[in-house]
């Protein structure tokens, strides 16, 4: 069945049924002679041929119907794929407005499921309007539980989902502050060492000026010092290995040469890249053993004073990009609605779940960035991420590799989030998208968050939500227009 699929019906046979024949239906076996005929009165029958629609999931719930004769099935739509929950001949099965008689609360009713003849069916059909009524004039104790027990239900769901997003929301918060601790507090760190070397480069200065150093030599050790700190500023990153050994060299290289506490400095010129051959090279051009202790210090400041430095740079710029992917997360100085980069979005959700990943988590992230942008709320979409990427790495146990991948297909833009995780079984995978169904132990899942996922993709952009999965290969697929919806 497709969504454009016209029903043709054709047209209802009022007063086609009498009140004995009604009255064989289990549905009305209970009610008297006089509810009977006002029923048949106002109630008709149809015939659907074999392969017929009868009624479409999500159209205007307008009739009540009660199958008389023939086989029908009952579809819901899980993504792309049409599920089928009924199939059925039983006489007497009745579908269709059978919410009719909730007050009217200002939202819509619609049918919940599709209806298809399978072989040549006949139904007895009452409009929304007059199964309501009925109901609320004849059933009022009945009506009053019923809908106690529906408006508490949806109660109920708006509670657990408000609280499933606060309990999201702390998660978030906390993982946040977790991220922004670690650079805000290395840059106090650095702040305060970088304060203690200041102090002590004013003192060596101080040292050197008292050493009765000629100003041209002064001159020539500052010129020094800025060729030491550019260089070290251009050499290689090495690894770990390579700078212990470096060191080593250093060391004993100022051994050889009288540096006081040679040992201290040396892995201040290791971390900057400068070899022997550098020092070497400062020894001919300071040719004052004396001056070569002080300058070799000197310069050890400055080179710790950069790397500082470079240390709070890096850190106040990690505040800054965890502030602005939080910024980009909430879209909270964005319109609600617009044309978005669906990966600026993906990226952002992974920095605010960072902390929930952890390291066990490899992120592999395979975007087309020459996809166009699509119209889209970003702050519900990322609500979308979230949900998906939390349950694929909790299915993967905290260990495992997400991908993450973003194609066009036809004229809708696809983002896949994968985990190889174990999988999920036919009959688990049929019902992800029900509200309040979960796999998980109580306590720690609602059921909700994959429903709201499928009603802000489906319901709020008009695009689809699907899931495939084998094990080792879990994957959701998330479809979007990429134009905007027609206007209603």
């Amino acid at each position: 069945m497709t969504d454009t699929e016209e029903i043709r019906l054709e047209p209802c046979e009022p007063g086609a049924l009498t009140a004995a024949e009604l009255k064989s239906l289990f549905l009305f076996e209970k009610l008297t002679d006089e509810q009977l005929a006002w029923i048949a009165e106002h109630g008709c029958t149809m015939r659907v041929p074999a392969g017929g629609l009868v009624l479409r999931e999500g159209d205007p719930a307008e009739s009540f119907f009660v199958l008389l004769s023939g086989t029908i099935s009952l579809t819901r739509r899980v993504g792309q794929d049409e599920v089928t929950t009924t199939r059925t001949e039983q006489r007497g099965v009745y579908m269709g407005a059978t919410n009719a008689y909730l007050r009217d609360d200002g939202v819509p009713r619609k049918y919940m499921a599709s209806m298809r003849a399978l072989s040549d069916s006949e139904f007895f059909m009452l409009s929304a309007t007059d199964f309501g009524r009925l109901m609320r004039e004849w059933f009022p104790m009945a009506i009053h539980l019923l809908e106690g027990l529906t408006l508490g239900q949806r109660s109920m769901q708006a509670a657990i989902g408000e609280r499933q997003r606060l309990a999201a929301l702390g998660a978030l918060s906390a993982g946040l502050m977790h991220e922004l601790n670690n650079p805000a507090a290395a840059a106090s760190r650095a702040t305060g060492a970088l304060r203690e070397r200041v102090a002590a480069m004013r003192m060596k200065l101080g040292k050197l000026a008292a050493g009765k150093v000629a100003p041209d030599r002064l001159v020539a050790l500052l010129e020094l010092q800025e060729e030491v700190i550019e260089r070290a500023a251009k050499a290689p990153v090495l690894t770990a290995m390579q700078t212990a050994d470096l060191e080593d060299e250093l060391g004993d290289w100022m051994d050889e040469h009288d540096i006081t506490n040679g040992w201290d400095v040396a892995p201040v010129f290791a971390q900057g890249g400068i070899d022997t051959s550098c020092l070497a090279d400062l020894q001919s051009r300071l040719d004052s053993p004396e001056l070569l202790d002080q300058a070799l210090h000197w310069i050890g400041y400055a080179l710790e004073t950069e790397q500082l430095m470079s240390d709070i740079e890096d850190a106040t710029g990690r505040v800054s990009n965890l502030v602005n992917a939080a910024k980009q997360y909430s879209h909270l100085d964005r319109a609600a609605h617009q044309w978005i980069d669906i990966h600026s979005g993906l990226d952002s959700t992974l920095v605010m779940l960072t902390h929930k990943i952890g390291d066990n988590v490899r992120v592999v992230k395979q975007y087309d960035r020459s996809l166009p942008q699509v119209p889209a709320h970003p702050a519900e979409l990322n609500q979308v991420w979230t949900n998906l990427i939390d349950n694929a790495v909790q299915a993967m146990g905290g260990r495992g590799t997400l991908t993450i991948h973003t194609y066009a297909e036809d004229d809708r833009l696809v983002v896949s989030i994968a985990d190889d995780g174990p999988g999920m079984p036919p009959e688990v995978r049929k019902r992800v998208f029900e509200p309040f169904f979960t796999t998980k132990a109580v306590g720690e899942g609602t059921g909700l968050g994959l429903d709201i996922s499928y009603r802000i993709v489906v319901n709020g952009h008009g695009g689809d939500i699907s899931v495939e999965s084998q094990p080792g290969d879990t994957r959701f697929l998330v479809r979007l227009p990429l134009s905007e919806p027609p206007s209603s």
